[in-house]
């Protein structure tokens, strides 16, 4: 089964990359929270890399945002995210596809809230160089 969700994460990646035109405290991610790289280029001055991450229940990405849109298919789990207004702006389960924007505008957090871990495939699509993710302190939200 984890085959066939490999071979429609990579084709969701396919999709995605057909559609796509070429300071304070920080809150880094949770101890457990972990990425490996899938599959990775780069053209004509944009990075596209897709990642699989793991967040152990109960933990978070941290408070952060990206300089470049990101496409994420849940594999297992349940995404809670969260904008900087506190507010949870999505829930998405097991086979969910979500978009991110781009830019410091864009702050957010994804948190397991669940039992089980959370396993994402992102394709983060990125100018050469830039890091997979920027941290940002915490709007003043009670949680991580």
């Amino acid at each position: 089964m984890r085959a066939s969700l490999r071979t429609g994460a990579a084709g969701f990646a396919a999709l995605c990359l057909a559609l796509v035109a070429a300071p304070a405290h920080a809150t880094p991610p949770d101890p457990g929270v972990s990425g490996r790289i899938l599959w990775q280029t780069t053209v004509d001055g944009t990075d596209y890399t897709l990642r699989e991450i793991t967040v152990p229940p109960g933990q978070s990405t941290g408070w952060h945002y990206h300089d470049g849109p990101l496409y994420g298919y849940v594999e297992q789990g349940t995404l809670s995210h969260f904008d900087s207004t506190c507010a949870q702006d999505g829930r998405y389960r097991a086979g969910d596809s979500l978009t991110e924007p781009a830019g410091p505008g864009n702050v957010h957090i994804g948190r397991n809230l669940g039992k089980r871990p959370l396993v994402l495939d992102v394709l983060y699509v990125l100018p050469h160089g830039a890091p997979f993710s920027e941290d940002a302190p915490n709007p003043g939200c009670d949680f991580q």
